[in-house]
C-alpha cells in the first residue's frame, strides 16, 4: 500500500474570490500571426468545464468553471500555492452562498468546479472558502516520488499501487514529449502551470492527442518538476490538463504537476486513465 504523512498536513482556510474578466487592450498574436481577441481567463465559464476537450475553443487559455483570485497580490500567491486539486471549497457570500466546489487547477487563477446550477448563480467579487490540504504532502513509501498540488482528496482515488519490482504503478491518458513543453518551464511548481504547445494539427495527430480532454492525468517525460520545472532526462512529470489551449505562441495546454520522479521509479500505464470527473465525482 502506499503510505503517506497525511495525518501531517496542515489544513488552513484560504479566502478568496470568483475574479472579474479584464483587458489592457490590443490584440494577441497567434501562432499563425494572426491576431486574435478572445475571452478565456478569468471569470465563470459556465459551458467550458473539467471533461470538456482541450481544442476546439474559441478562447484564450480558456479556465474551467470559475477562476478565483486573492483580493491582493499575496494573498493570491497564497491562494495559489496552498490551495490543492481535490480541495473542497464553499461559496460565503452571494445568492450561491453555501454551495460547495472542488479545485480542479491552477493557472492565472486558482479554478474550481461547481454545479452548473451554482456557476449560473455566481458573480465577481463572490467569496470563496478553500480548505487548503496538500501542499508538503509526502509519499513516505516513494521517497523519490515528490507530490505538488495534490490534495488527498484526489490521490485516495487515484488508488495508486505498487508493481512487483517496487514501482509505482501510476494510470495516465496520454504522454507528452519535452519538445512540447511550453510557457511555465523555470517556474516553482507548486503554483499556476506549465503550457504544452499543441497549436500544430499535424503535432496534436502524431502525438495522439486529439481526444484530450481537461481534467485528464498525463505524463509529461524528461521532466523534473521538484522546484523550477526543467528537463531532465531520466525523469517523469505527473500532471492534470487545467485549461484549453491558448493561440499564442510558446503557450498551449495548462497542465499542473501532481508527481514528479526518477522514470525507473514510476510504471507508467497510457490509456484508459480516468479523468477528474470521475476521480473526484464532478457534476457533467
Amino acid at each position: 500500500m502506499l503510505a503517506t504523512n497525511r495525518e501531517a498536513l496542515v489544513r488552513i482556510g484560504v479566502q478568496g474570490q470568483v475574479s472579474h474578466p479584464t483587458r489592457r487592450g490590443g490584440y494577441s498574436v497567434g501562432y499563425d500571426d494572426a491576431p486574435v481577441m478572445r475571452p478565456g481567463m478569468s471569470g465563470v465559464s459556465v459551458n467550458l468545464r473539467v471533461g470538456s476537450p482541450a481544442f476546439g475553443w474559441a478562447c484564450d487559455h480558456g479556465e474551467p468553471g470559475v477562476s478565483a483570485e486573492g483580493v491582493t497580490s499575496q494573498r493570491h500567491l497564497a491562494l495559489q500555492v496552498m490551495a490543492c486539486i481535490g480541495n473542497r471549497v464553499k461559496v460565503v457570500s452571494g445568492p450561491a452562498a453555501g454551495a460547495t466546489g472542488v479545485v480542479t487547477g491552477k493557472h492565472a487563477f486558482v479554478l474550481i468546479d461547481f454545479a452548473e446550477s451554482v456557476l449560473r448563480q455566481l458573480a465577481p467579487g463572490d467569496r470563496l472558502l478553500v480548505s487548503a490540504w496538500g501542499q508538503g504532502l509526502e509519499l513516505t513509501s516513494a521517497p523519490e516520488i515528490v507530490a505538488r498540488n495534490l490534495g488527498p482528496e484526489l490521490l485516495e482515488p487515484m488508488a495508486l499501487e505498487f508493481t512487483r519490482d517496487a514501482r509505482l504503478h501510476v494510470p495516465v491518458r496520454f504522454v507528452l514529449p519535452p519538445e512540447v513543453m511550453g510557457a511555465g518551464i523555470g517556474m516553482s511548481s507548486e503554483w499556476a502551470n506549465c503550457d504544452v504547445m499543441l497549436h500544430q494539427p499535424e503535432v496534436v495527430r502524431d502525438l495522439g492527442l486529439e481526444d484530450l480532454r481537461l481534467g485528464d492525468l498525463v505524463a509529461m517525460t524528461a521532466q523534473d518538476h521538484r522546484f523550477g520545472r526543467s528537463f531532465r532526462p531520466g525523469w517523469t512529470s505527473i500532471g492534470v490538463v487545467v485549461h484549453a489551449l491558448g493561440p499564442t505562441p510558446g503557450h498551449g495546454v495548462g497542465v499542473v504537476t501532481i508527481l514528479t520522479g526518477p522514470e525507473r521509479c514510476l510504471d507508467l500505464e497510457v490509456g484508459e486513465a480516468p479523468n477528474l470527473t470521475k476521480l473526484l465525482g464532478l457534476p457533467l
